[in-house]
């Protein structure tokens, strides 16, 4: 997919323009973790599939199971930096181009460390957009997808949702902040020192 930002040749040309390191911190065959451009708080990372795979719900069951590994060693990275396990999962599944709000049709599940307040306030916003969730599974992301329904995923929720703003997601997490989408903050100083900060704090895990 040579016109997508998460595959060859595009990949980490973002990260270029913005003077950071293509920082790959963990990966395997299927998966690498990196920071995110323009991280939402310090400890943002997204986990990408390698090759182009459209959302969770198209992954291969043991690929899923791969996901759950993935994140279980994030939340052993989180506790030792920064005193907690806690993490929340966030994915836009598209099941078409753009579906559920996303603007890369590539897996990347955006994981950031969480007490439970930022999940609260996302799952509020879903439900103030009037979705409605269930408990998230890969039978259910995979049926939604072969279906094609795009979704929006929040930590142990799946909630069907066709048409929603792009980058929903981010919003949510930034509630009330008038500039939250990552192509207007990926390079400002703030975001730098977020990604510096992250890279500091994880790699040596």
């Amino acid at each position: 997919m040579r016109d997508c930002v998460l595959c060859p040749p595009l990949r980490f040309r973002l990260n270029h323009m913005a003077e950071l390191p293509p920082a790959v911190l963990a990966c395997d065959s299927d998966f690498y973790l990196t920071p995110d451009l323009a991280p939402l708080v310090e400890g943002h990372l997204l986990l990408v599939s390698e090759r182009h795979w459209q959302c969770g719900g198209q992954l291969p069951p043991a690929l899923w199971e791969r996901v759950a590994r993935w994140r279980a060693e994030v939340s052993d990275w989180y506790s030792r930096a920064y005193g907690h396990p806690g993490v929340l999962a966030l994915e836009h599944g598209p099941a078409v181009p753009g579906g559920g709000g996303a603007c890369v049709d590539h897996f990347h599940l955006h994981l950031l460390p969480d007490s439970g307040e930022l999940d609260g306030r996302v799952r509020a916003a879903a439900e103030a957009a009037g979705l409605t969730g269930s408990t998230a599974s890969h039978e259910t992301l995979s049926a939604l997808h072969g279906r094609g329904r795009s979704y929006v995923l929040v930590g142990e929720r799946v909630y069907p949702a066709d048409v929603l703003p792009g980058q929903f997601l981010r919003g949510a997490v930034l509630d009330g902040s008038p500039v939250w989408r990552w192509q207007e903050l990926f390079g400002l100083p703030d975001s730098r020192e977020r990604f510096q900060a992250t890279v500091e704090a994880l790699a040596p895990r």
